[in-house]
């Protein structure tokens, strides 16, 4: 999978090797994602609502219970992935759709998580004219994945804009890195 996904929107290793961290961790994800697919990673069983009386009721055979598959992504890396794909797409058109998908599947949950002003904020930043990923030092994002952590649980979600913000922007602390 990593290799149809590494021609498919990433080009091959020796094309553009200015964005050379940002397919790391793209192809990073795309590893994660198909061992999870493969059994390796956790699964989550969640009750989707279908008991007894209503199976019956709907003369259906159905489990009680979705089976989700789970992968472990840091919010800030998440954004960065996000904001490449889409320069992915734009050097490489093939399917469009998956990309497009997996970055709505982001946004949706980026929007059950922070409220709708800071959604709106960051949508804007991450699909801002001017950002970019070509060239960019992936060491800055291994930092403020660092910061994340560090961070108290309460106060990750209230820095999710501004980790946006420093990720799109390359601001003052970026450029001394």
């Amino acid at each position: 999978m990593e290799r149809i996904v590494q021609r498919a929107y990433m080009g091959n290793e020796d094309e553009f090797v200015e964005c050379e961290a940002a397919r790391k961790r793209v192809l990073a994800l795309c590893y994660n994602i198909r061992h999870a697919l493969m059994g390796d990673r956790e699964i989550e069983f969640i009750d989707n609502g279908m008991d007894e009386e209503k199976k019956r009721r709907l003369s259906i055979l159905a489990p009680d219970k979705n089976v989700y598959l789970k992968i472990y992504v840091l919010w800030s890396e998440m954004l960065f992935i996000t904001i490449a794909l889409n320069e992915f797409l734009e050097l490489y058109n093939s399917s469009i759709a998956q990309v497009r998908m997996l970055q709505a599947a982001v946004a949706g949950c980026l929007k059950q998580t922070v409220s709708e002003n800071v959604y709106a904020r960051m949508l804007n930043i991450m699909n801002g004219r001017y950002v970019y990923v070509n060239g960019y030092i992936a060491q800055y994002l291994d930092i403020l994945n660092n910061q994340f952590l560090k961070m108290k649980k309460e106060n990750r979600v209230k820095n999710l804009s501004n980790i946006a913000k420093r990720i799109a922007e390359r601001g003052r602390e970026y450029r001394e890195l």
